[in-house]
């Protein structure tokens, strides 16, 4: 078990760097300059414009600037935004907002996946199982920037359930309604994994001997059925996540929310190097982690399962 989680840390260093090479050198060949962008219509003295690529180090080239972010990084420098302020500050003032909401939409998401796939598995071919399939493939061809408004209009601002907006600050409350939007734009997909898994294990030889042992259907069902039937779902689960920390930036947006998708959106507009790279490279780090837990959750979810 250790060798597999140090050989799953090495795989890092490779992947950290090929990443934030890639994510660099788009940024870098934007058409565009940055600096001059920064001031609008106006237009800067060329020694101004010259003093700031200076500043931002937007005067060498490109692989030079590569190397020294990369050599800020290892010594917990991300580097500095256009407005001043370091790039640090912004990835602990947004991350934490994001991942709350990604936390909370990943948890909606699986409670309802494995509660409706399970029983769908069960009655397959019933009325409940065929309303789920319709109701799961609508949810599939709505593009989420409508169940959003629909969701903020009628459950915040009709009928008052859930804040329309996020707060300042970000509070746990106010992000409730963003989150069910993310999880119900997410559901289908795991509900239908879930479902099928749940059909195939309890067509396996084990299910069946459990039964001629003498176990009971409440015993059998979530012990043996939906544990080893939840692989699927949470590899699945692990994707979403990190589709969530950086696609949620329509449902930021709708909602207000002030994560990490509405900042990489500009610094993407105002070419910010430094900035689009620092958190491409922390949301690397955490979709890695994320992965590797759903790894070893694996031997927890089927005995069967052991790291070499």
């Amino acid at each position: 078990m250790l060798r597999y989680i140090l050989f799953r840390v090495l795989q890092v260093i490779p992947v950290l760097l090929g990443t934030t090479f890639l994510i660099y050198f788009m940024v870098f060949a934007m058409p565009g300059d940055p600096v001059a962008a920064m001031f609008g219509d106006k237009v800067p003295s060329e020694a101004v414009l010259e003093r700031l690529r200076e500043q931002y180090n937007l005067d060498k080239p490109f692989f030079v600037q590569y190397l020294l972010y990369l050599g800020g990084i290892f010594v917990g420098d991300f580097g500095t935004s256009f407005s001043g302020e370091p790039v640090s500050e912004i990835l602990a003032r947004t991350f934490p907002v994001t991942i709350q909401l990604a936390a909370m939409a990943i948890f909606f998401e699986l409670v309802l996946a494995m509660i409706v796939g399970l029983f769908s598995g069960i009655r397959k071919g019933r009325f409940f199982d065929n309303i789920n399939l319709i109701i799961g493939l609508l949810f599939l061809s709505i593009p989420i920037f409508v169940i959003a408004f629909f969701a903020q209009y009628g459950l915040g601002l009709k009928l008052g359930w859930f804040s329309p907006t996020v707060g300042a600050g970000a509070p746990l409350q106010d992000l409730l309604l963003p989150a069910i939007v993310l999880a119900v734009s997410l559901y289908a997909t795991s509900m239908r994994l879930t479902r099928s898994s749940v059909i195939d294990t309890l067509n396996q030889d084990f299910v069946r001997t459990a039964y001629a042992k003498g176990l009971s259907r409440r015993r059998v069902i979530p012990v043996h059925v939906l544990r080893n039937s939840m692989i699927p779902t949470i590899t699945n689960t692990a994707t979403d996540f990190g589709v969530l920390m950086v696609g949620a930036t329509v449902t930021e947006g709708i909602f207000n929310v002030p994560g990490v998708g509405n900042v990489l959106f500009q610094a993407i507009l105002k070419g910010e190097n430094s900035t689009v790279v620092s958190f491409v490279t922390v949301m690397v780090l955490i979709y890695l982690g994320v992965n590797l837990v759903v790894d070893l959750l694996y031997a927890v979810l089927d005995p069967r399962i052991r790291y070499a």
